[in-house]
């Protein structure tokens, strides 16, 4: 019996320890890793929608968009790496079974995939009609609907996927608890 829950903590502690590991590197490089991967995830579709209302050149070197007169640089604050970061974050750091983590951490990632697409479509066609609305949209979404859409979808996983640890904090406790056994 010992032996079981020795086995268990040591496994706990391994998988504990492989999950910040991956918070480290994706962090890394300026977030670089997830840049790579959702900046084309993001442009593409992008464009495809634009494409069906207007006449465009597309440059997918300076992830440019022209229309008219108008130019759309897609620069990685549109990208939203740091709010991808951010449910990445609160995913890893959180202790669930593995099932869990892959829906929960899925959901997150294409609900807030959807979200920036619609976002920047959204944005796009504003800008393209002229529109007095959007300067202010732009701010609105920008400084104060980009984080609240992040805990949304987070607590909206929390409640879906029966999550009932606290990220970070549920670890911490956890190690004290190892500490205290140890001592």
């Amino acid at each position: 019996m010992a032996k079981k829950k020795v086995k268990k903590a040591s496994v706990n502690v391994v998988n504990l320890f492989i999950r910040y590991i991956l918070l480290v590197l994706f962090g890394i490089g300026n977030l670089f890793i997830i840049y790579f991967i959702f900046t084309p995830l993001t442009v593409y579709p992008v464009y495809w929608i634009l494409d069906l209302f207007y006449k465009i050149i597309f440059n997918p070197f300076s992830k440019t968009i022209f229309i008219g007169n108008y130019q759309i640089e897609l620069i990685n604050a549109c990208i939203a790496g740091a709010a991808y970061y951010l449910l990445l974050i609160l995913n890893l750091s959180t202790k669930m079974n593995a099932k869990q983590r892959v829906y929960s951490l899925s959901y997150s990632i294409i609900i807030l995939l959807i979200l920036n697409i619609l976002r920047i479509v959204i944005l796009s066609m504003l800008l393209l009609n002229d529109s007095l609305l959007f300067d202010f949209t732009h701010k609105l979404l920008w400084y104060a609907l980009s984080i609240i859409f992040v805990i949304a979808i987070w607590f909206s996983s929390v409640y879906l996927f029966k999550i009932k640890n606290t990220p970070i904090y549920s670890d911490f406790k956890d190690i004290m608890k190892l500490v205290r056994k140890n001592i």
